[in-house]
């Protein structure tokens, strides 16, 4: 008897539900979901374009995906500043810790005497295996310091008749970028030659002494650029775009001594 009351209870409750679907906390009314979300409708957001070259640094572990974003972005800023590297390296990281100026003045004077993995202020850092949050204030600004350091490097292009031919490799979400620069002498003439490989086509922007060339990319997102140059030492900025990968471009400084 108690099973046949349990199986007409359950199929009026059936009835019941196929009658008036219960709705969720946020429905007034009944409404018809698709069973699929199409590709084209999922707003997805896009990596930041220039985040891979991180795993080209010789970091003990690794920095936070957006603190490596702005800690770049003030380390561009910084390319075309006549300040030493000591002071760069202090400017480029003091927002981070913006009450330790003096301790980071201490650590940016360790960082460019001691190699990049043997930084005293690190102390355990190397055996950590988790990361950037789980390090002490003093290991955060020694390792952002480290990155910094990289950074401005890796951004910087030396150039002289005595190292005439530079290259330098970016790593993208993309792809490799290739940026090639040449110094060459033309009789009374000299020119500063870029020569690139990008991931996706983009343009380059090589400007310096007041002047300024553009050159987009065309067959194999290859493009070049080049410049007159005067027999003194200058910086040139060179600009990459490459929309389909990243909005903002990425800034490079060449510089040039006689």
């Amino acid at each position: 008897m108690q099973e046949r009351f349990q199986a007409v209870l359950k199929r009026r409750l059936q009835v019941e539900i196929q009658n008036h679907p219960p709705l969720f906390p946020w429905e007034s009314q009944l409404v018809d979901y698709p069973e699929f979300v199409e590709e084209s409708s999922i707003a997805l957001v896009p990596a930041w374009g220039w985040l891979a070259q991180q795993s080209k640094l010789n970091l003990p572990i690794p920095l936070p995906d957006k603190i490596f974003q702005q800690l770049m972005d003030k380390c561009q800023l910084l390319l075309t500043s006549s300040l030493p590297l000591g002071p760069k390296l202090v400017q480029a990281v003091e927002s981070f810790f913006p009450e330790d100026y003096q301790l980071i003045n201490d650590l940016a004077g360790m960082v460019l005497r001691t190699s990049y993995r043997s930084v005293d202020a690190l102390e355990t850092i190397p055996n950590i295996q988790r990361d950037y949050s789980d390090l002490q204030p003093r290991q955060q600004m020694a390792l952002s310091l480290m990155a910094a350091k990289q950074l401005l490097e890796n951004l910087t292009l030396p150039i002289s008749f005595a190292n005439p031919v530079i290259e330098q490799q970016w790593q993208t979400n993309a792809g490799t970028l290739i940026i090639r620069v040449e110094l060459q002498s033309l009789g009374k003439l000299m020119k500063l030659r870029v020569h690139s490989e990008l991931p996706t086509p983009g343009v380059l922007k090589l400007e310096g002494n007041g002047t300024q060339a553009v050159s987009s990319s065309t067959v194999a997102n290859k493009a070049s650029v080049e410049l007159d140059c005067q027999p003194t030492n200058q910086t040139y900025t060179l600009e990459v775009e490459c929309p389909e990968l990243e909005q903002q471009p990425l800034l490079l400084a060449i510089n040039l001594t006689m």
